[in-house]
């Protein structure tokens, strides 16, 4: 049976994979709301067994769509600006020490 943490994961990653597909955010706004139609139409269905094929059916059409280059952050790890301006080490020689 599909829990509801489990359909909000995947309600959560169809928005970010029609995201990676759409040019604007204009564009990405209607599609979001067909999605979210898509969801609530489905959202009645009580047996298992139909949930199940509903999210395995999902889970095959996130994977069908997956973006080749989804949108990372420019500043987020694998995005073009991650560690862009990092402060410089430390080059200072080491403190003389005696013994």
């Amino acid at each position: 049976m599909a829990s509801t943490p489990a359909v909000a994961s995947l309600y959560r990653r169809c928005l970010k994979l029609s995201l990676d597909w759409a040019v604007h955010r204009y564009i990405w706004r209607g599609q979001a709301v067909y999605i979210r139609s898509l969801f609530d139409a489905n959202k009645h269905i009580r047996e298992p067994r139909q949930q199940r094929a509903l999210f395995q059916e999902a889970e095959q059409l996130l994977e069908t769509w997956k973006h080749p280059d989804p949108y990372r952050p420019p500043t987020a790890p694998g995005g073009s600006k991650y560690e862009r301006n990092i402060p410089a080490p430390i080059l200072d020689p080491p403190p003389h020490m005696t013994l």
